[in-house]
């Protein structure tokens, strides 16, 4: 029969292997969550320049056209343009948001520039497929053709 004192080192032995492992565990998660989040700013940064790009270049070629030259889907190249859209009103909202009395002065102007950018697109691309009226009759003379 083991001592009092073997066990309790047996104990520590098989804790201590525990920990190890539980502490080498936790450092891959927070090292891969680092890295994650490294990669996902990032990511955001690119689709804002893309958002950028689509803004800048919209009087001379659209959305449509740019998906059949790139293979880049329509549907992404849209969301980047109006994440891109969402993204600059939330910033003129806080701003704005501060001071009470510029946000009433100003209100209409931002008003108007943040529906049509964030909620008013961002809903009707929602209604739009639910309803299905313009993006089938979109759909279909693109499958047709």
């Amino acid at each position: 029969m083991a001592t009092t004192e073997e066990i309790e080192r047996r104990v520590e032995e098989a804790d201590a292997a525990r920990s190890a492992k539980r502490a080498a565990a936790a450092k891959r998660v927070g090292e891969l969550a680092q890295l994650r989040a490294e990669v996902a700013e990032k990511l955001g940064d690119i689709e804002r320049e893309l958002g950028d790009v689509l803004a800048e270049s919209s009087d001379v070629i659209g959305v449509d056209e740019l998906a059949k030259f790139t293979d880049v889907p329509a549907a992404d190249l849209t969301q980047w343009l109006n994440g891109r859209k969402a993204t600059r009103p939330k910033r003129k909202r806080s701003t704005a948001s501060a001071p009470t009395t510029k946000s009433d002065a100003s209100g209409p102007q931002t008003t108007a520039k943040t529906p049509p950018a964030s909620q008013t697109s961002a809903s009707p691309e929602v209604g739009g497929p639910r309803s299905g009226a313009t993006d089938t009759s979109s759909r279909v003379p693109a499958a047709v053709t």
